[in-house]
């Protein structure tokens, strides 16, 4: 991309962290103020951006760049897109719609507004 979308609309918030949290992932709320790696299908409320002494902070809005796994690379545009249990996005019929802004296939990753 000739552009960084970078910063846009950033919010983040810092919840506790279960053991299965790393940065980078997406995740899903797992209890009261407490996030947690998601399964495979699993709707991701954002992405962990760092994970330190039991807590994460967790990205909630704005541009994030993930990687992606599964069957279908994910295209520009809206999708619908869920944790793939592997610390990755994946395309699913069913999940949270969000705007994919760019798609790196080498790197298997994919921008997205959250």
């Amino acid at each position: 991309m000739k552009i960084s979308l970078n910063g846009c609309g950033e919010n983040v918030a810092t919840f506790e962290a279960d053991f299965s949290v790393t940065a980078g992932m997406p995740v899903k709320m797992a209890g009261n103020g407490i996030v947690g790696a998601c399964a495979a299908k699993d709707k991701f409320c954002g992405i962990a951006v760092s994970v330190r002494g039991g807590f994460a902070a967790v990205q909630l809005g704005g541009y994030a760049q993930v990687p992606y796994s599964g069957a279908t690379v994910p295209s520009v545009g809206y999708q619908t897109l869920n944790g793939a249990g592997d610390g990755k996005v994946q395309v699913e019929a069913t999940g949270r719609n969000i705007l994919v802004t760019d798609v790196d296939t080498t790197a298997k990753t994919c921008g997205m507004i959250l």
